[in-house]
């Protein structure tokens, strides 16, 4: 007779009764709450499971994190709330109404948008769902305002009168509906994937999409029919939400969602889909228990960043290992040097001296053509290109993909404003001094590289700027942090240099980020910027070179995070105050999106991309009213989509494709073979020549196996015979 330790479903059982007795005996210990509380985190945590599972089906499919999720349903949840409330629909023609326009999004967005990143690298393609989650954002905004409504509701009536109290909590209708829809919507979405050949064949395009193309798996139906699916469980998901716990129309419903929903994914490791469930409704539960426990929502942040630590860190390394290592995310297209046949030129080096002299010049003359009034902007895009500088070295060159980096410009605006308020330091100091406790806060972040690598670090990282927005940096829970209404002087530097003016100031900014440049080149060109390189192109052949991996990659994290602490400290004294957007998640979002969307392999597509959005925030100001609609766009979610679809490798590769057709000018002139520009010439014809000859193998390799079914075939027949 077998025992039950040898049974493996009665240990799965036993593990899974030890799980929910400890997850229950933690949360009686730290958050005590009443029964009916944690049910209405579970029933809560249900929803969150709806557009976690959605998550996972997009990335089952394309390998890609999708922010959109959330959003996908947000306006067709608002549209049917604006519906009931009102319009007085009756609710069974609303939320069908708001169903059909949700999943009608969802399909659209995938066939005009996503579809045109098929073969974009994953880390453009998951940058544009954030563009599409700004996009869906302003959707949801401007759409009560075409109700007539400048107020937006936030929930509806229940469609049914059911009321049930249970230990002081009331249980509504809406409530009860969700406990029976949501389980029914598990169980459709796993009989979709297991029973039918559409799932089948969403499984066949996660692991190799161009061999299930050619074995005749329509590719693009599918990822149109995925995110059609999950366009429809997040649109149950919002509208069920809106009757339970009241829906943030107008105030971005996705990101409020984003965390305990990408933290289930990250804990499922991104395709287990009943640990996702569970794990969502857990992050419900303790939602509820730690609001009714501590009657504040800024301990939500913390417990979750503490979760999704605490349980990626007791994962298996090699399980986290082989899920978030599926798809390459650290392929960054570095930009190519000056071919050394060319550098010497005398029209190449003067050329680029014109240059740096004509960037010069500009820089200098900015705070005296815009004026004082509109200097701050000039320093903020100064800001914007220290934090890309500090994205260059970590997720450019070490491949560590970081979505909380302002997280770490909080901090240093931080110990800044201590420092000025308590100890009278230089402010020249206050950078040093705030940009070590910068890089030691980003050394402990970083440890999590060690253990959690890939999709699931840039949600910790993300987890972490949603900790230090709610609760680190808040003078609430951390008296000796500066109150925001304590106003910061800016003290002479060294007591000598006044730079009390915004122009003056703008010019100590500018040398900040001279110094930090140069520091940024002096540690691309030493041995430790190689071995960065390296580390994200191979980093098993980098140990086998006896390279400690684990150093080089707190090394990176170092760096960034003292090149962003120094640009918190330069925000403090420029807003002379604390500010709580600073630090805010979607800072840390348009920071990442902005590196991205310049150009992560080099210093130039990270200004040109801080340059461009910083440059039309600018002109929204600055240009006639009937103009400002057109730059407001180009600046949005829907602009960056739209010039990544122009240039996928970010939009300072126009730069370098500029620089490199003046080059083969030159060289043509002059009569000098450079191999590397000659090869561009032919890369077209090339690239074609090898998706001809990759098609044509695989053509043989199914041609090869309708041969062996037949062969079988005829063999069997003739055995029967």
């Amino acid at each position: 007779m077998t025992s039950l330790v040898d049974n493996p479903r009665a240990r799965t059982a036993a593990n899974i009764l030890a799980a929910a007795l400890g997850f229950y005996w933690v949360i009686h210990r730290f958050w005590p709450a009443p029964f009916a509380i944690l049910l209405k985190g579970a029933i809560v945590g249900g929803l969150y499971a709806l557009i976690a599972l959605g998550i996972s089906l997009i990335y089952r499919a394309q390998r890609i994190i999708s922010f959109a999720q959330a959003d996908l349903g947000g306006v067709g949840a608002t549209l049917a709330v604006l519906l009931i409330v009102a319009w007085g629909w009756p609710y069974l023609l609303a939320v069908p109404a708001g169903l059909v326009v949700g999943t009608a999004i969802g399909v659209f967005l995938e066939f005009t948008i996503i579809r045109r990143f098929a073969k974009a690298p994953r880390l453009i393609l998951t940058v544009v769902t954030i563009g599409v989650m700004g996009l869906l954002s302003a959707g949801e905004g401007l759409l009560p305002l075409a109700f007539g409504l400048k107020v937006p509701p936030q929930s509806f009536n229940s469609p049914f009168n059911f009321v049930f109290h249970f230990q002081g909590v009331v249980f509504r209708g809406n409530d009860l509906l969700a406990v029976a829809v949501v389980p029914t919507m598990l169980f459709a979405l796993a009989w979709f994937l297991n029973r039918t050949d559409f799932g089948i064949a969403v499984r066949a395009c996660a692991e190799r999409a161009d061999r299930a193309s050619l074995l005749g798996v329509p590719v693009k139906r599918v990822n149109t029919v995925v995110w059609g699916v999950a366009a429809l469980m997040s649109t149950v998901a919002l509208i069920l939400r809106a009757g339970i716990v009241g829906l943030p129309i107008g105030g971005g419903i996705g990101l409020s969602l984003l965390l305990p929903t990408l933290g289930a994914t990250a804990l499922g490791l991104w395709e287990r889909m009943p640990t996702i469930v569970v794990a969502a409704i857990g992050f419900g539960v303790v939602e509820q228990a730690v609001v009714w426990h501590t009657g504040s929502a800024d301990v939500v942040d913390l417990v979750s960043f503490a979760v999704i630590v605490g349980a990626l860190f007791l994962q298996r390394k090699g399980v986290v290992g082989r899920a978030a290592g599926v798809v390459s995310w650290t392929s960054v297209a570095e930009a190519r040097p000056l071919p050394p046949e060319l550098a010497k030129l005398p029209e190449v080096v003067w050329t680029k001296r014109a240059l740096i002299a004509l960037s010069a010049a500009v820089a200098i003359a900015v705070p005296f053509v815009v004026g004082e009034a509109k200097t701050d902007l000039a320093v903020l895009l100064i800001v914007s290109m220290i934090v890309g500088l500090s994205l260059l070295v970590l997720s450019g060159w070490t491949g560590q993909i970081s979505l909380g980096q302002y997280a770490f410009v909080g901090v240093g605006a931080v110990a800044s404003a201590w420092l000025s308020l308590h100890s009278g330091l230089d402010i020249t100091l206050q950078l040093v001094v705030a940009g070590l406790i910068g890089a030691g806060i980003a050394i402990v972040v970083g440890v999590a590289a060690l253990r959690i690598p890939g999709l699931s670090l840039a949600v910790v990282t993300f987890a972490f700027a949603k900790a230090c927005s709610s609760f680190f940096l808040k003078h609430d829970h951390f008296g000796a942090i500066p109150h925001q209404d304590e106003r910061v002087a800016r003290a002479a530097i060294f007591g000598r240099i006044v730079i009390e003016s915004e122009r003056r100031y703008y010019f100590f900014a500018l040398a900040v980020l001279l110094v930090c440049i140069f520091a940024v080149r002096g540690l691309r060109a030493s041995r430790l910027g190689r071995v960065l390189v390296a580390t994200r192109e191979n980093e098993r052949g980098v140990q086998a070179y006896g390279v400690n991996v684990v150093r080089v990659k707190l090394t990176a994290f170092a760096f960034a995070g003292f090149f962003a602490a120094v640009a918190g400290v330069l925000v403090l004294h420029m807003q002379q105050a604390l500010y709580p957007g600073t630090v805010s998640p979607v800072q840390s979002l348009t920071g990442f999106t902005t590196a991205v969307f310049g150009g992560l392999g080099s210093m130039t597509g990270v200004f040109a991309g801080a340059l461009y959005l910083n440059l039309l925030s600018w002109l929204q100001t600055s240009v006639p009213a009937q103009l400002q609609g057109v730059f407001i766009i180009l600046g949005s979610g829907l602009g960056v989509v739209l010039v990544l679809m122009v240039f996928p490798d970010g939009v300072g590769s126009l730069v370098f494709r500029l620089r490199d057709n003046l080059l083969r000018r030159v060289a043509d002139r002059r009569g000098i073979v450079v191999p590397s520009l000659v090869a561009d010439v032919r890369v077209a014809a090339i690239e074609d020549e090898e998706h001809a000859a990759d098609a044509a193998a695989a053509a043989v390799e199914v041609l090869d196996i309708i041969a062996l079914e037949e062969t079988a075939e005829t063999e069997a027949v003739g055995a029967r015979r």
